[in-house]
């Protein structure tokens, strides 16, 4: 009898210590759970304290595009002037609208450069809406269109304000990516547990949530006309949706809680800071996107920040024939501590 060669099956990893994620929401159907999302979270005060925590926050992970605005920090730190949009546009992981690809063009072309000097990868618009309106009207994945190039052009910028080499600025021993990597340990107050390079091809740093927490506060409270991170803060404030993009729920959270600083990362990550220097961080295991934002507004609201505008944000409809039968949410997790031995246990940080 003929018997198919198998297909290749790669090796299994033997993975690290498991993170002690725990379950932080749950989508229903007519009463079953049908899915849980597990993760970790943490809320810290202006001074770094744990004020909440669930799962393992210290478990170092890639905080990907929630880096960004510190990357722009960084850049303001070595004299890059942008009106406010198109810093908002360099802290951005955009939907790739028309606004979009033009602010980056513009970053370019005020420095002297064009879309053959980015370095980022290629890709379609982000946003589904935009995706579609590119692609219907004969749209390529380009460049621009990624939802980096913002970040891109002005890193490109950054180098020729500096007169550093603009070839090659993705290199982590080029001079730009040496000053983020020092602005985001200063930041975050902490040295990465590892690098790696992130989807566009800038270099990622392996951090925890309560660093990444601790450098969202501080960009959220900063303030005076020379902080490069009140400058960040207040041009993604002032357009939250150049630095997202309109259907967009940080957007939304942007637009819906005033002096509220929010960025999220792909891989389930989501950083928000608030002006009191008060921050949250969360992190999604499963990587998905649509736990993200219940989690968020549930810590919020823990923090008694007034929740009530974030209705729409803080749990989805689950359909069945086109009406509601279920919903996704997040579950109490701020009241089991019994599912952590760190949930609710600040004080072990």
């Amino acid at each position: 009898m003929f018997s198919p060669a198998p297909a290749h099956i790669p090796t299994p990893l033997a993975p690290e210590r498991l993170p002690e994620h725990v379950p932080l929401a749950v989508q229903t159907r007519d009463g079953l759970v049908e899915s849980v999302h597990c993760g970790s979270v943490i809320a810290i005060a202006a001074d770094g304290r744990a004020l909440l925590t669930a799962g393992e926050p210290l478990a170092p992970f890639y905080p990907r595009s929630a880096l960004k605005p510190l990357q722009a920090v960084a850049m303001v730190r070595a004299g890059l002037e942008l009106p406010d949009e198109l810093l908002a546009l360099a802290s951005a992981s955009h939907s790739g609208a028309a606004a979009h690809r033009d602010g980056a063009l513009r970053i370019l072309d005020m420095h002297g450069l064009t879309p053959a000097d980015l370095e980022n990868s290629t890709d379609l618009p982000y946003g589904v809406r935009e995706r579609e309106e590119w692609v219907g009207g004969g749209g390529k994945a380009t460049r621009l269109a990624q939802n980096c190039s913002g970040k891109h052009a002005a890193m490109a910028a950054t180098c020729v304000v500096n007169g550093w080499p603009v070839p090659g600025y993705l290199d982590p021993a080029h001079p730009l990516q040496q000053l983020v990597a020092r602005t985001v340990a200063d930041l975050t107050g902490e040295e990465p547990e590892r690098t790696s390079t992130d989807g566009c091809g800038t270099p990622l740093f392996a951090l925890t949530l309560r660093g990444m927490a601790r450098a969202f506060g501080r960009l959220a409270s900063a303030t005076g006309p020379g902080s490069a991170e009140a400058a960040v803060a207040g041009a993604m404030r002032r357009h939250p949706e150049m630095a997202a993009g309109e259907d967009r729920d940080v957007t939304a959270l942007m637009r819906l809680v005033p002096g509220l600083l929010a960025k999220d990362g792909f891989e389930g990550v989501q950083l928000v800071g608030l002006p009191d220097g008060r921050a949250v961080a969360v992190k999604i295991s499963d990587g998905g996107d649509r736990a993200r934002m219940p989690v968020t507004v549930r810590l919020l609201a823990a923090l008694d920040v007034d929740t009530s505008p974030l209705a729409g944000i803080a749990a989805a409809p689950v359909l069945g024939g086109g009406r509601p039968v279920g919903l996704l949410q997040a579950v109490d997790f701020l009241a089991s501590p019994e599912t952590s031995g760190t949930a609710n246990s600040p004080d072990a940080l």
